[in-house]
């Protein structure tokens, strides 16, 4: 492995904001194509940036946010490539996790994509997903998927978002695609609620083979699944009717959402604690949510 590993960073970078852009685009056009008389929703996109504790530049990215569209009530997709070096606590984390080296040397290098969907309609289902590449002069990984969080579940629903993941999976090996739909079930668990956050999906983490090319490509069909495998869903149930009490079960919903953010989410935990623009970090958190 160089010691850059140059190359391999700018490809990986330049597919996530491929990838966001292809979201986007794709969302737009569910708004556009919805019968409703509200204007349809676009995103705002804003810069996002950060330094280092002696001020150089230290990366950033683009962070674009719908919210109050017709289909979408807040949706959010990030994408951004940082640097610098870890903090400590971050070192003391990643030695944790056997990341061989950081005390000798603590720089990094991230990049990645990550979406959070939350509807307006209580029967489309929400959805998280994101691929990233992590660098370090001793070692470097990829990590994400994807994850359907319905507060109303219908299993038709389920069942096309599990076949999907696992068409794009299946050309990698047989195993992959059990293997990650078993680590998303433990990922995404609530242990102080003793409930799983949604129906799942895929996820991997700390994902590195040896060899870089196939890796890459993996995390590449992982994130070309998800449009196939989420927008049918909101296309059979965004103009499906629903009651005062479908949207109270949705605000629920969402609460266990926003507690398995704040307290379990590697992503959250690692964007606040690199010091990466908070607003970008907590993009993933509903507009309105309740609990009871």
């Amino acid at each position: 492995m160089s010691d850059e590993f140059a190359a391999e960073k700018k490809t990986a970078s330049a597919w996530f904001r491929t990838l966001r852009d292809q979201i986007v685009a794709a969302f737009e056009g569910l708004e556009d194509s919805h019968d409703s008389d509200a204007p349809a929703g676009r995103f705002e996109v804003s810069e996002t940036s950060r330094t280092s504790d002696d001020g150089r530049d230290a990366g950033g990215g683009l962070m674009s946010v719908m919210r109050g569209g017709r289909v979408f009530e807040k949706v959010g997709v990030n994408v951004s490539t940082v640097y610098g070096q870890l903090g400590d606590a971050a070192q003391k984390a990643m030695a944790a996790r056997g990341v061989p080296g950081m005390a000798d040397d603590p720089r990094f290098w991230a990049s990645g994509i990550s979406l959070v969907a939350h509807m307006q309609n209580p029967h489309a289902p929400a959805v998280h997903m994101n691929t990233r590449m992590f660098w370090t002069p001793h070692a470097w990984w990829f990590g994400g998927g994807s994850d359907l969080n319905p507060c109303i579940e219908y299993d038709e629903d389920t069942a096309h978002f599990y076949a999907t993941q696992k068409a794009h999976l299946d050309p990698h090996g047989a195993d992959h695609y059990p293997k990650l739909k078993a680590w998303a079930d433990e990922y995404f668990y609530i242990p102080h609620r003793n409930r799983a956050r949604g129906v799942g999906g895929i996820f991997m983490d700390d994902y590195c083979t040896g060899d870089w090319a196939a890796d890459f490509e993996l995390t590449q069909d992982i994130g070309k699944a998800f449009l196939p495998a989420y927008v049918p869903l909101v296309e059979k149930r965004r103009g499906t009717a629903w009651t005062d009490a479908d949207k109270d079960t949705q605000l629920v919903h969402r609460g266990l959402y926003a507690e398995y953010n704040l307290v379990y989410d590697r992503g959250t935990k690692f964007g606040l604690a690199t010091g990466h623009d908070a607003n970008a970090v907590l993009m993933s958190l509903p507009p309105l949510a309740k609990w009871v």
